[in-house]
């Protein structure tokens, strides 16, 4: 078993409703092999320096969250595509220690298949910008403003999809419009929504 990275164990300290599960998901990982650090506030388990698996946690349960996930082969039928826009990563979520442990020697086995993934260089294929929906509102203010459009244009692919998604979400007309027109400047200046 690899040894623990002092830096995460804030994570496992602070996450008082999942801590025994927390703390039983880690031991399993390190079992595997895999190298303990912190990325995005979340224990993070790299094979030679490639994001394989993290541990998270909210309100309802706490997750693995495997980074390709979408390349496993799910066997157990447990992997879960936590929203219809996440294209790689999927989840196996958790309520108590019982299903861990249930689950100990089929989470191994998607560890080390994740890990002959990544070692494969297998990569997901991601839609392209071009092929998510754009709000007929978002569509309208490209087709008048052509610096808008070759602003837009410009943008790397994941802040396009990150303005697509977050126009279209929206139910109503009303709310599709002002989020564009909020968004208008930041798109001009050449910065994603998250930025």
């Amino acid at each position: 078993m690899k040894k623990t990275n002092p830096k995460a164990d804030f994570f496992f300290d602070k996450a008082e409703k999942w801590r025994q599960e927390t703390k039983k998901l880690r031991t399993i990982i390190l079992d595997c092999g895999l190298t303990e650090g912190v990325k995005w506030g979340c224990p993070c388990y790299t094979f030679q320096e490639n994001n394989i698996v993290l541990i998270h946690t909210f309100k309802e349960y706490c997750a693995l969250l495997f980074f390709k996930g979408a390349l496993l082969k799910d066997p157990k039928s447990i992997l879960i595509q936590q929203t219809k826009n996440v294209q790689a990563a999927r989840q196996i979520r958790f309520t108590n220690v019982r299903e861990i442990d249930k689950l100990k020697p089929a989470l191994k086995a998607y560890v080390q298949e994740a890990i002959e993934v990544e070692k494969a260089g297998l990569k997901v294929n991601f839609k392209k910008s071009s092929e998510f929906k754009i709000a007929g509102e978002f569509r309208k203010r490209l087709d008048e403003h052509p610096a808008l459009k070759a602003a837009f244009d410009g943008l790397t692919p994941g802040r396009q999809k990150g303005y697509l998604l977050y126009f279209s979400e929206a139910k109503q007309s009303k709310t599709r419009e002002a989020r564009v027109e909020k968004c208008i400047p930041r798109i001009l200046d050449g910065i994603g929504r998250d930025d």
